[in-house]
């Protein structure tokens, strides 16, 4: 198919109503009124996922600050996952320890960058995405801005021990899982504001 013969299709986001438009984005054919409040659901989704992993991972660090810091590892599965508190300098899974306030300011750029997308976001998998990507990374900014040493350089809470594999958090494990599905929707061709490129 050519370029000029590609059309770019909305997808079915569990409504049935898959539309296929040339060249024209999720909800173009409605009138002004309807796009706003598709745009405005797909906003809540993504602000619904970004606070329950946010809350989630506060509530997990007070926990284990309160009842496991300084105390033995809890094994969980023998010695194949414990529970053991941690305190991290650096970016997810202990890397770069050295440049914790680096890591800092990239998180504050990243959570600036998803509230600009989220203006013009009319998918509901991007929305799940964007939403676990915003809720990890306001957690381990919560870390880094309230936490000891310092503002930007706190340390953030780690406790989930896998054998052979680095401590991380729930935190960690959201902005993963929203990388990871970012990836797969890449893949498919789907962007953010709902449209899909076919070939």
């Amino acid at each position: 198919m050519s370029e000029a013969e590609r059309t770019i299709e909305t997808p079915d986001d569990g409504t049935g109503e898959a539309d296929t438009v040339p060249g024209a984005p999720a909800g173009a054919d409605d009138g002004p009124e309807d796009g706003r409040r598709l745009g405005d659901r797909r906003v809540a989704v993504l602000a619904g996922v970004a606070a329950l992993a946010y809350v989630l991972d506060l509530i997990s660090k007070l926990m284990v600050v309160e009842w496991l810091e300084h105390e033995e590892p809890i094994e969980i599965f023998g010695q194949w996952l414990r529970l053991e508190a941690v305190r991290n300098g650096g970016a997810a899974f202990g890397i770069g320890e050295a440049l914790t306030v680096v890591f800092t300011l990239i998180a504050a750029a990243v959570i600036a960058v998803i509230i600009r997308l989220a203006k013009r976001l009319y998918s509901t998998p991007w929305a799940i995405a964007l939403g676990l990507l915003l809720g990890g990374a306001l957690g381990n900014l919560t870390d880094r801005l309230l936490r000891s040493p310092g503002v930007l350089e706190g340390h953030v809470v780690d406790f989930i021990a896998p054998k052979y594999f680095a401590v991380f958090n729930l935190a960690d494990s959201a902005i993963v899982c929203g990388g990871i599905l970012i990836v797969l929707l890449s893949f498919r061709g789907l962007d953010p504001d709902g449209t899909v490129h076919g070939d």
